[in-house]
């Protein structure tokens, strides 16, 4: 296969599995609304979800990279829905306001920067790094829960569904990167391949003792960015 042909091939199922990897989000609010109330869960992965979409549609349009654009301002839209959702059916609605409005705060930041940046390798630059580290960030949260995991012995904390997606949007994500030669896509991707490496490894060493219990519940709550 000729590699115009894999790019585009590689584009058209890294854009698919990775919206319905967003469409995850759908799950969780359509409970919300079943219940009238998001309970214990939070709300913060859709905040952080929102905020990383729009930064790295902001980076593809810096770019010209037209399938980061698209698939992230179908990921920014989807995840603005669900922080709407979210906030009319919680009732701590004071504090997911104040998370909320921060980071519109960054997001405005980020873009008032690269709008006054003229020259434009610069911009990308900043952008790429930026977008990175927000990614990056975002991988550190389920560390909590492997430790969890290693603690007790059993992986049953752990969604096998959700992680066995997440690996296979960011090996494809890491591929494409890897093809248009570009360090800003490849890096985040092959952390994240890692980080779903280590927590499917887990499922090997510790075998989950049963798939009804703890470890869908985190469905509910769970929502991959």
């Amino acid at each position: 296969m000729q590699i115009p042909n894999l790019v585009s091939l590689l584009e058209t199922t890294a854009v698919i599995t990775t919206v319905f990897q967003y469409l995850s989000g759908a799950i969780v609010c359509h409970k919300y609304m079943q219940k009238k109330s998001t309970g214990d869960s939070s709300g913060f992965p859709f905040i952080c979800g929102f905020l990383s979409c729009s930064l790295w549609l902001r980076y593809g349009c810096f770019t010209n990279e037209q399938t980061i654009a698209f698939v992230n301002i179908i990921g920014a839209m989807l995840f603005f829905m669900y922080a709407v959702l979210y906030y009319i059916f919680t009732v701590n609605k004071k504090p997911y306001l104040k998370q909320f409005s921060a980071v519109l705060l960054i997001l405005l930041a980020v873009i008032l920067y690269t709008n006054q940046e003229t020259d434009n390798d610069k911009a990308v630059k900043i952008m790429g790094i930026v977008c990175c580290i927000v990614t990056v960030g975002f991988f550190a949260a389920p560390l909590t829960m492997l430790m969890h995991v290693i603690r007790v012995k059993n992986s049953e904390s752990l969604p096998f569904p959700l992680i066995s997606m997440s690996f296979l949007v960011s090996l494809q994500w890491l591929i494409y990167g890897v093809i248009i030669s570009d360090s800003f896509i490849q890096i985040p991707n092959f952390l994240g391949c890692m980080l779903s490496i280590l927590q499917l490894c887990l499922f090997v060493v510790y075998p989950p003792k049963t798939f009804s219990g703890q470890a869908y519940k985190l469905v509910d709550q769970t929502v991959i960015y």
